[in-house]
């Protein structure tokens, strides 16, 4: 299998005028960035790359089906994914119209052309149920304020048999990403409490899913279920 992670990059660093600080960061494509990923999450090049690639490995590379991304955010860890699903019918959904600004920007800047933007909450997704094949949510979980409504909605508007995958910030794996999220990231309101952490994530998505897998990779948690 291609390393996402390293296509990611690629992409990042040939989008000129569409890379921002935080997309930077996220894929380790600045000197910030690398810092950042090192001293608050404890990763290093391998370990990101790790964490990207299994948070995306479940969508098959010959997807064809119907696939849901919320957030979308930039859209700088999955444009370059959705880029190569050409059969698939993708739906981008975020609260944040200007992040979904960015996002668009960058699938018109790679042509897709098969790729739907639509603004709404995670809490209450303007779907009908059992609509998509695929339900893919990369670091959101940390920061929606009502996760309860989440992941009812999430696992509403996914088919029987699909995938719900992603990842997403846990409490209790690594002690230096704890202390900044309890010091820095909650008071500056980028990520909202309570957290999970794997045994509870675990247990919740086995009650909901017929199959579920929970690994971390430091303090991300990285999800796979089936329904």
């Amino acid at each position: 299998m291609q390393d996402r992670h390293e296509e990611i990059q690629k992409s990042y660093k040939q989008l000129g005028g569409f890379a921002n600080l935080y997309d930077g960061i996220i894929t380790r494509s600045t000197l910030i960035g690398k810092i950042l990923d090192s001293v608050v999450w404890g990763l290093d090049e391998k370990l990101a790359a790790k964490w990207i690639n299994d948070a995306l490995s479940p969508i098959p590379e010959d997807f064809s089906g119907k696939l849901l991304e919320v957030p979308v955010g930039t859209g700088v860890l999955t444009m370059p994914i959705f880029r190569s699903l050409k059969q698939a019918q993708i739906t981008c959904l975020d609260y944040s119209a200007d992040m979904m600004k960015n996002a668009q920007k960058r699938a018109e800047a790679m042509g897709l052309k098969n790729i739907s933007f639509v603004q709404g909450d995670v809490g209450k997704l303007p779907f009908e149920d059992e609509s998509f094949d695929i339900v893919l949510s990369l670091n959101g979980f940390h920061a929606f304020p009502d996760k309860e409504a989440a992941y009812k909605e999430t696992y509403r508007v996914l088919k029987k048999g699909g995938i719900f995958c992603g990842c997403f910030y846990i409490a209790k794996e690594f002690d230096r990403t704890d202390w900044f999220v309890r010091k820095m990231y909650v008071p500056k309101g980028f990520f909202t409490p309570p957290f999970e952490t794997r045994n509870s994530l675990e247990e919740r998505l086995k009650k909901m899913y017929e199959k579920a897998d929970v690994h971390p990779v430091n303090a991300e948690g990285i999800f796979c279920c089936i329904k």
